[in-house]
């Protein structure tokens, strides 16, 4: 069986336990409380080394008579001298090179450490332990996302909330132990040992607020999500209770605190003496009653920092201990403040503690929870100083988890930004006229090393280990060649009128031509052809363009008509468009070609217009013959145009018919090239096998014969 001595060091009074504890179940076997002869504490920092060792010693020394010599002790380190604060990072991250484990680790760190420089500077001293540090939220371009690692974008930041112990609070610890002849066996922090025994880890999902009240401060730690989230501490606690019975029953300090406790009895009248002597005998609700002020007060303080604590809302449920939780009325007015129903704000005693046995001397109550919690937490959760060498240098941390070369850096006082190597020079060019900054290439991580073997900041440390850390190396200046700014390739192969050529877009560095592999320089002025377009790529390849014109338009006998089958046109990937459409872009491997103009003849436009004059078949001596039986002209400036004749974009026309009154004989020789033999007996002119003359009229699909006899 294994015996364990704790004390409490509080602000008006010091408690000391003796436990027994075989096979993690733990037995209370004695405690002693005294109360401080003067002023040696203030807000649970030690300000009189000697005044509490020795009151220390008297505990000790009584314990001894009991339970034999006491030469180890475990303490802890007051709640309200913890220190939380929020603090956040911010990265330039514009690189091809997607955040790693260990970016994000490093920017955690940076955080943490602008973190304790904030603590440091409210406080006006640099000696702090990180104790603990937990991520609030991860930013990738100023949105919030779940994690940052292979993430690719331009800005990342991380925020944190960290928690810091002053050093001088654990160096008083340890002076006022020396001074009684104790050596300090365990620490833990007063919040966690009174988590510890109140709030498991199985419950830590809640939202939960457990708050110590003692005498001069209220110390206050959140849980939450499966952790602990958040430590607090306000100056006001029991003592303003003792003060506002002093002020307002005339009572001494001393008397004021009796007739506090008095209001826990079950008596309904207290007694006292004021200042003046007069003793007086009155009920008790009345007294409660004056105290409504001082406990509003009390309870609107605490719920305050409660819920800036937590995000500015109240928790699930508050637990109360110490011995100012005893405070009449308090866990109403707390409920209140808070907007909780009633039952979820609760006063906890040492009886609550799971697997602790009391004897039946104990008295049963709140403040008893924290001094039980020290034994416990430091038995199950010891924290200890081990020292490591951090380049060359001692360096002690503070034990309260696993700890990290990161933790060592930040012990060191090592910067964590520093360690990172410098990004690159930038250069700064204009592209087509917009100004572009091309980054150079990101600093490379430090190098860590842990007795000589390689390792990173998340890499597990161990007492009397040998840290060397190098920063990493900058990065070199952005060098870039043109092609690494091209989006596509400058050459592209297209086939023009069935055949394969490859054209190129031209590129410029400051009014002069370049090549793709031409080097950038800073301040530099690119000009970079755009996308080819098909007029631009029909140049390329030699070939002349028609002078564009809108849609094909003529004046006929005074009426404007349009004639878009006339357009000229060109095909790309085997779509016709109009040459207003020169403009479309061109990519590899497509096609163009560019056809002849359309046929635009007067005979064109009568076809179109359907003014073909009447026509026929005749055969003359066997021979087929298309003839008109009456006739149209088109005329152009009061002059016939012939049927071959071009009718030009724009031009004037008049639309000219002719009847006739019909065809004789004699009309074919107008379709034929016949001439009379020189000499003949006799001419005979038939029409469908019969004789006729000259003047006889012909029909379509008559026969028509000369025949010449010698």
């Amino acid at each position: 069986m294994e015996k364990l001595f704790a004390l409490d060091i509080g602000t008006r009074s010091i408690v000391g336990l003796i436990m027994n504890v075989e096979q993690s179940k733990y037995e209370l076997v004695d405690y002693i409380q005294k109360e401080h002869k003067e002023r040696a504490m203030l807000d649970g920092q030690i300000h009189h080394v000697p005044a509490v060792a020795s009151l220390i010693s008297e505990i000790k020394s009584e314990l001894e008579v009991k339970h034999g010599p006491l030469k180890d002790v475990s303490v802890a380190a007051a709640g309200r001298a913890l220190k939380t604060q929020r603090a956040s990072f911010s990265k330039n991250i514009t690189s091809d090179r997607s955040l790693t484990k260990q970016d994000i680790l490093h920017m955690e760190l940076s955080a943490v450490q602008s973190a304790q420089e904030s603590a440091a500077a409210k406080e006006d001293s640099q000696h702090y332990h990180c104790v603990g540090y937990s991520v609030v939220r991860y930013l990738l371009d100023h949105q919030e996302i779940g994690s940052l690692e292979d993430q690719l974008g331009d800005d990342a930041s991380v925020e944190i909330i960290a928690t810091f112990l002053p050093r001088v609070v654990v160096e008083s610890l340890l002076a006022s132990l020396k001074r009684a002849d104790l050596r300090m066996n365990a620490l833990t922090l007063e919040p966690i040992a009174a988590i510890n025994v109140l709030i498991p880890p199985s419950m830590r999902r809640l939202n939960v607020a457990l708050v110590d009240i003692g005498a001069g401060t209220s110390d206050i730690a959140i849980t939450n999500g499966g952790t602990v989230t958040a430590y607090g501490m306000v100056p006001v606690a029991g003592d303003e209770i003792s003060e506002a019975l002093s002020d307002h029953f005339l009572l001494d300090f001393n008397e004021a605190e009796k007739l506090k406790r008095e209001l826990n009895e079950p008596e309904e009248q207290v007694t006292f003496t004021d200042i003046l002597g007069f003793e007086q005998s009155i009920d008790k609700l009345t007294v409660i009653e004056s105290l409504i002020p001082a406990i509003e007060k009390l309870a609107a303080s605490i719920s305050r920092e409660i819920i800036l604590l937590n995000h500015q809302q109240s928790p699930k449920a508050v637990m109360l201990v110490g011995g100012g939780s005893l405070t009449p009325r308090l866990t109403e007015k707390l409920a209140e403040q808070l907007n909780l129903p009633e039952n979820r704000v609760a006063v906890r005693g040492i009886e609550a503690i799971q697997g602790l046995q009391l004897n039946n001397e104990t008295t049963l109550g709140p403040e008893l929870v924290t001094p039980a919690g020290i034994a416990i937490a430091a038995n199950q959760m010891p924290i200890n100083y081990i020292p490591v060498k951090v380049n060359g240098h001692d360096v002690r941390l503070f034990e309260i988890r696993d700890l990290t070369a990161g933790d060592a850096v930040l012990a060191a006082g090592l910067s964590v930004p520093k360690l990172y190597g410098k990004p690159g020079l930038a250069k700064i060019v204009k592209i087509n006229g917009s100004t572009v900054t091309l980054p150079g290439t990101h600093g490379l991580p430090p190098t860590i090393l842990i007795n000589g073997n390689e390792s990173d900041l998340d890499s597990a440390i161990a007492a009397n280990d040998e840290l060397l850390i190098k920063s990493g190396q900058d990065g070199s200046e952005s060098h870039l060649q043109i092609k690494d700014l091209l989006e596509e390739s400058l050459s592209i192969n297209i086939e023009i009128n069935g055949e394969n050529r490859n054209l190129r877009r031209k590129v410029f560095v400051n009014n002069v031509e370049k090549d793709i592999e031409t080097y950038i320089h800073d301040r530099d002025d690119i000009t970079i052809e755009k996308k080819m377009t098909a007029s631009e790529a029909f140049s390329k390849s030699g070939i002349v363009l028609p002078k564009h014109e809108n849609t094909f338009f003529l004046t006929i006998d005074g009426k404007g008509t349009y004639f878009p089958q006339w357009n000229q046109v060109f095909i790309h990937n085997q779509h016709a468009y109009p040459l207003n459409k020169l403009d479309r872009p061109v990519h590899d491997r497509d096609k163009l070609s560019l056809p002849p103009a359309p046929s635009r003849t007067a005979a064109d436009l009568k076809k179109s217009l359907d003014l073909i004059s009447n026509s026929g078949s005749i055969f003359f001596n066997n021979q087929e013959i298309r003839v008109e039986f009456n006739s149209t002209s088109v005329m152009r400036n009061g002059e016939i145009l012939n049927d071959h004749d071009h009718i030009h974009n724009g031009d004037t026309l008049e639309i000219k018919k002719s009847e006739s009154k019909g065809m004789i004989f004699q009309d074919i020789f107008n379709y034929v090239d016949w001439n009379p033999p020189v000499s003949a007996s006799k001419i005979e002119i038939k029409r469908n096998g019969e004789e006729c003359a000259l003047s006889s009229p012909v029909m379509p699909g008559d026969s028509l014969e000369i025949v010449i006899h010698p």
